[in-house]
C-alpha cells in the first residue's frame, strides 16, 4: 500500500518518500522471509539441506539490514535538508536510485556473510539460536546494529534540537513558521518509524548478543521466538504510522481502496441503457483533473530543475 501510494501520488515524488518506499519494500521482504521461516521451521527443519537452512536465515538478515540501511539513509537525508531548513532534498533522481541499489547490494552481501563465517569447522563456537552461525558473527552482527541504532537516535535528537532552536527565530513570520511546522511534522513521523524499529528489533539483537557472549548459559532459545515475532511486527507498524501521521498518505490509501472496490463493483454490475448513454465519470471529471494537473505542474515547472526535486519557495 505504501509503495503504491508513493507511485500514484505525485506529491510523494521526492527523495525522502522514495527512501520510505524502499523501506516499505524491506518490510514486504521481511514478511516474505518470516512466512518462509514459518513454513520451514520446527519439524520441517530436519528436512532442509544446509544450503536451504542458510537461505532461510539469509532472508531474515537481508530484511533487517535493508531496514537499518534505509533508516540510516533517511537520517542522513533529513539531516542534510533540515540544517538548511528545506522540506525536501535537492538530491538527483540518479543518486536516489543509486543509493537504493547500494542499500540492497549491501543487504544481500550481509545476508551471505554467514555462509562463509560459520562454525562448521569449530562446533564449540556454534550459536544456540542459529546452530550453524558462529557466536563471534552474532556478536559482530548485534553490536553493529545496536551501534547504528545509537547513531541514528543521536542524529535525530540533534535535528530536533536544531529545528526547535531555529523555530524560535522565525516565529514572527507566518509563512516561515508554517514551513517550519511542516518540517517538524515530517520529522515526527520519521522519528516514530525509527522509534518503532528500535523498540521492535532491539530485544532480538540483545538476545543474539547474549547468545554470542554466553552460549547455552544465555537461554536464548527460550526467548528467541517471541523476540522474532516482535521484530516482524515492525513491518505492520510502519504503514499504520504513515496513515495516522500523514493526511496526504491517508487520503491516497482511501483512493486506492475505493478504486479497488469500484472496480470490483463494476465487474459485477451490467451497464443499463441510461448508463450507456450518459457521460462516464472520467469524462465528467476530465476538465477538473486537467485543471488540478496544471495547477500542480505550474509551480514545479517554473522553479525546479530538470533532474531534482527542489520545492519552490523552500
Amino acid at each position: 500500500m505504501v509503495m503504491v501510494a508513493i507511485f500514484m501520488n505525485r506529491r510523494f515524488h521526492f527523495p525522502i518518500y522514495y527512501l520510505l518506499g524502499n523501506m516499505a519494500a524491506a518490510d514486504l521482504f521481511a514478511g516474505i522471509a518470516y512466512a518462509n521461516l514459518m513454513l520451514n521451521t520446527g519439524p520441517w527443519t530436519g528436512m532442509l539441506t544446509k544450503e536451504q537452512w542458510y537461505i532461510r536465515g539469509a532472508l531474515i538478515d537481508i530484511s533487517l539490514t535493508a531496514s537499518v540501511a534505509n533508516l540510516l539513509a533517511v537520517a542522513v537525508e533529513r539531516h542534510q535538508t533540515i540544517v538548511t531548513m528545506q522540506l525536501h532534498s535537492t538530491m538527483s533522481k540518479r543518486r536516489v536510485v543509486l543509493l537504493m541499489v547500494c542499500i540492497w547490494a549491501v543487504s544481500i552481501i550481509m545476508g551471505l556473510v554467514p555462509t562463509f563465517w560459520n562454525c562448521e569447522c569449530h562446533l564449540e563456537d556454534c550459536s544456540t539460536v542459529a546452530p550453524l552461525y558462529s557466536r563471534r558473527f552474532l556478536i559482530f552482527w548485534a553490536i553493529l546494529n545496536l551501534l547504528t541504532f545509537s547513531i541514528m537516535v543521536a542524529m535525530y535528537a540533534r535535528i530536533f534540537i536544531y529545528v526547535r532552536y531555529h523555530s524560535q527565530y522565525v516565529s514572527e513570520h507566518t509563512s516561515e513558521m508554517q514551513h517550519s511546522q511542516t518540517v517538524v511534522n515530517l520529522m515526527k513521523t520519521i522519528s516514530m518509524v525509527l522509534g518503532a524499529f528500535v523498540i521492535c528489533w532491539t530485544p532480538g539483537l540483545v538476545i543474539l548478543l547474549l547468545d554470542g557472549l554466553l552460549g547455552k548459559d544465555s537461554r536464548a532459545n527460550v526467548y528467541e521466538k517471541f523476540c522474532l515475532v516482535i521484530a516482524e511486527c515492525n513491518s505492520l507498524v510502519n504503514p499504520i504510522i504513515y496513515t495516522l501521521r500523514d493526511d496526504e498518505m491517508r487520503r491516497t490509501f482511501k483512493d486506492i481502496l475505493c478504486c479497488l472496490c469500484q472496480r470490483g463493483g463494476d465487474k459485477q454490475r451490467e451497464p443499463s441503457p441510461v448508463e450507456v448513454d450518459s457521460p462516464s465519470p472520467e469524462e465528467t471529471l476530465l476538465p477538473v483533473l486537467k485543471t488540478e494537473d496544471q495547477a500542480l505542474r505550474a509551480p514545479r515547472d517554473n522553479n525546479s530543475k530538470e533532474d531534482s526535486w527542489t520545492v519552490p519557495g523552500v
